[in-house]
């Protein structure tokens, strides 16, 4: 590809061992590769296409066009070329649902992962590698640190983490923007520079001009990469004691997690603040929880044993024991076909009548169920388990042992523990 010897052929070595070993231990079949069209983005796919080929891995290409700015069609357009000459599958998706309030950019980034990972999983393809460098690393820190994150933002983003099914990676988190640039400039490969990327409206564009002042201190993002690595080992650490309190504390029932107040109330408060919040995604299906002043209030109800509600989790209180499980009003509209995967953790089978749909169970089913049973979970849990309807008429209510069906978590046995030791 190159004659370059010397450094460059050392940088470009670096360069393809960082992106093989992404892959060394977890080969994927199939690669999606998410291109934008910046220097980045192309450097990964050059880079991709050649490692991909040699290793017999089928690579497919993903562009998200927001619809944000006149240039972004052209940009996609681009990609799908530049995939062409490389002699690989591109498609190019669009976001249509913004509604022009609240934070553009946030909105625009769990956009982008939604429709990535939806596309991904209609190809069978599990694993989506992202463009992402040091430098964004680096940016990354300082925006978290402007918002007083706590050490799992100041850890920054994972070169490998697991969300909406998906498996996103990052081989280049470690490489440098400049040196990325470099390798293209050497191919002769052009790229589109985005123009918001000097636009100081945006905090990461902030981030990059105030790294710049503070390099004279020596703060560039090599340090700042090291402090992350030191602090992802604290958090590490924070991890696997979580992770040996919940086996301590927390039983799994169907869906929900029931709590042993007094083994709960051994530990640190900071070690039961990340328990209780992952607990809370846990139950909800979500990539976030909740933070500050109302997570506080939910940790104080359980300490008093009492009832509480919070990000769509229903905490049943009692002076022993106390119950977690879904908010029935979180659930009222989830519906979906029997077999497919319900509030995001649910597969309900047993039936193949087409007419039929998965719900929550809600008082009208509860109506249909007759007299209470010893067994059963409490109310609250049954309203919001999965069950089948035929329009208004209940068919099966598996968390009742009611009908034939059965409903099944999607993760496998154990996972409450082991995602707490996954990012």
């Amino acid at each position: 590809m190159t004659d370059d010897t010397g450094p460059r052929a050392a940088g470009l070595a670096m360069l393809r061992h960082q992106l093989a070993s992404a892959f060394a231990y977890d080969k994927p079949a199939k690669l999606g590769v998410a291109v934008s069209g910046g220097g980045d983005s192309i450097a990964l796919l050059r880079l991709l296409a050649d490692w991909a080929q040699g290793e017999g891995v089928a690579l497919e290409v993903v562009t998200v066009n927001h619809a944000l700015r006149p240039e972004a069609a052209s940009e996609a357009r681009f990609v799908a070329q530049t995939c062409d000459t490389l002699d690989l599958k591109h498609d190019t998706l669009t976001w249509t649902d913004w509604d022009g309030h609240g934070n553009v950019q946030d909105a625009a980034r769990r956009a982008r992962y939604s429709l990535m990972a939806q596309w991904a999983k209609d190809r069978g393809i599990d694993t989506i590698a992202l463009g992402h460098t040091a430098d964004d690393q680096a940016e990354t820190f300082f925006m978290r640190l402007a918002r007083a994150s706590g050490i799992d933002g100041l850890t920054g983003m994972q070169r490998r983490r697991t969300s909406e099914g998906i498996t996103w990676v990052r081989p280049l988190l470690m490489q440098e923007r400049s040196e990325l640039r470099d390798y293209l400039r050497r191919l002769k490969q052009v790229w589109i520079d985005d123009p918001t990327n000097e636009d100081e409206t945006y905090d990461r564009v902030k981030a990059r001009k105030a790294m710049e002042q503070l390099k004279p201190l020596g703060l560039d993002m090599h340090v700042v990469g090291r402090v992350m690595d030191h602090l992802g080992q604290v958090r590490s650490a924070l991890d696997f004691a979580t992770h040996d309190h919940a086996l301590d504390c927390i039983s799994v029932e169907g869906g929900d997690l029931i709590l042993n107040r007094r083994g709960f109330m051994d530990a640190a408060p900071e070690i039961n603040r990340r328990l209780v919040a992952h607990a809370l995604r846990w139950i909800a299906s979500a990539d976030y929880g909740p933070r500050g002043v109302k997570l506080q209030e939910f940790l104080a109800a359980i300490s008093r044993g009492r009832d509480a509600t919070l990000h769509g989790v229903r905490l049943l209180g009692g002076s022993d024991t106390l119950r977690m499980t879904r908010e029935h009003s979180a659930v009222v509209g989830a519906t979906c076909g029997v077999g497919q995967v319900w509030d995001g953790r649910w597969r309900v089978q047993g039936s193949e009548n087409a007419k039929e749909i998965v719900r929550a169970l809600g008082d009208d089913g509860l109506a249909q169920l007759g007299e209470r049973q010893q067994n059963w979970p409490p109310r609250e849990s049954l309203k919001s388990s999965p069950a089948i309807f035929r329009g208004p008429i209940l068919v099966s209510a598996p968390a009742a042992s009611f009908g034939v069906a059965r409903a099944e978590l999607i993760f496998p046995s154990g996972h409450f523990y082991t995602s707490l030791l996954s990012h």
